[in-house]
């Protein structure tokens, strides 16, 4: 993430500090405090926030804590606040332990979630914070309606948010593409979770398995084939769905055919996501060497759900470099003209 060296306003200081939080993994509790300061920052406006600053009367206001009202006073006397200053100077460039090349070719991510879904922060957000990493494009994938635990998206919301986007990236008009998204759930069937009239409205398509990941390795093989081979689908999302966490976090990784699923992703030029984060490490590094062999092309994503998490994709970039996946070959270090022309099968 590129660091700030110059004055900014008190909403920016404490959304960058919540971002780096979240890059950093650290406590959920934390990270909203500061979310919450900037929410309460940004209602009472710059004025107040002033005055409020010279009176030490800061604290009174609900959401703002004795280190929040020092970042506000801080930035308000225009000054790079201590604790984001702090922040900057130990945050390494990346968090991997390699890949630094790849992770720096890398522009943008095609499976980050927002508060549509079960992500933690609105889309202009999310997108503000792809351009503090360097994005020159960013795909928001939201889940489809199967997925009511994590708040899937209907037909109409879909509409709605498809509707936002394009406004969100009407305002970064000559900067950063905002690309309309969804991250369908894979059916039992291999069929998908959404319309076909929504799903042709999209720029991308990222499926996944969400549900029955334990079925019969067979069964389990013609669902993801089917997927793979779907014109509309454009990357297959962590293929096995392990979790490598430990205690209850954990999660075994499904069986199937991983040569007939690869092969179906090749045929029909579906990327095959490397998804970065931390608990997923999915696929593991067996399966894409698999998928290497095979001729598949990759995504290199972050499945990012709160801002500061795209940055995982440093840890997708170590294992791609490690594993010698050509750069041409990773979809995610395309341009997004290149990148769209790959969608339309161009």
């Amino acid at each position: 993430m590129r660091p700030l060296d110059a004055p900014i306003d008190p909403v920016t200081a404490l959304t960058r500090i919540a971002w780096l939080l979240e890059r950093g993994r650290q406590s959920t509790y934390r990270v909203e405090a500061f979310r919450r300061a900037a929410a309460a920052a940004a209602a009472v406006g710059p004025d107040e926030l002033a005055e409020r600053a010279a009176a030490k009367t800061l604290g009174s206001l609900r959401g703002i804590g004795a280190t929040t009202a020092t970042v506000i006073t801080e930035a308000v006397a225009g000054r790079i606040p201590a604790y984001l200053s702090d922040l900057q100077d130990s945050a390494p460039a990346s968090i991997a332990d390699g890949g630094d090349r790849l992770y720096a070719a890398l522009r943008g991510d095609l499976h980050s979630h927002t508060d549509w879904s079960d992500g933690g922060a609105p889309i202009d957000e999310m997108v503000d914070a792809a351009v503090a990493f360097g994005h020159s494009w960013l795909a928001i994938t939201d889940h489809s309606p199967r997925l009511t635990v994590a708040n899937g998206l209907s037909a109409e919301r879909l509409d709605r948010q498809i509707r936002e986007i394009a406004d969100v990236d009407a305002q970064h008009e000559g900067g950063i593409r905002v690309l309309a998204g969804i991250e369908v759930d894979i059916l039992d069937d291999g069929s998908l979770d959404q319309s076909d009239e929504m799903l042709a409205r999209l720029d991308i398509v990222t499926a996944s398995v969400h549900s029955k990941l334990a079925m019969d390795a067979a069964p389990m093989t013609r669902r993801m084939v089917a997927a793979a081979r779907d014109p509309r689908v454009n990357v297959l999302g962590h293929c096995t769905g392990r979790r490598v966490s430990s205690g209850s976090g954990a999660r075994e990784q499904s069986t199937f055919d991983a040569r007939e699923v690869f092969s179906a992703c090749a045929d029909s030029a579906t990327a095959v996501e490397i998804n970065s984060r931390p608990e997923r490490v999915d696929p593991p590094d067996d399966l894409i060497a698999i998928a290497l062999e095979v001729g598949c092309l990759f995504a290199i994503d972050s499945d990012a759900h709160a801002p500061g998490q795209l940055g995982f994709t440093a840890l997708g970039a170590e294992r791609a470099e490690r594993l010698g996946i050509p750069d041409d070959r990773i979809v995610t270090t395309w341009p997004v003209d290149a990148l769209l022309d790959w969608v339309r099968g161009d």
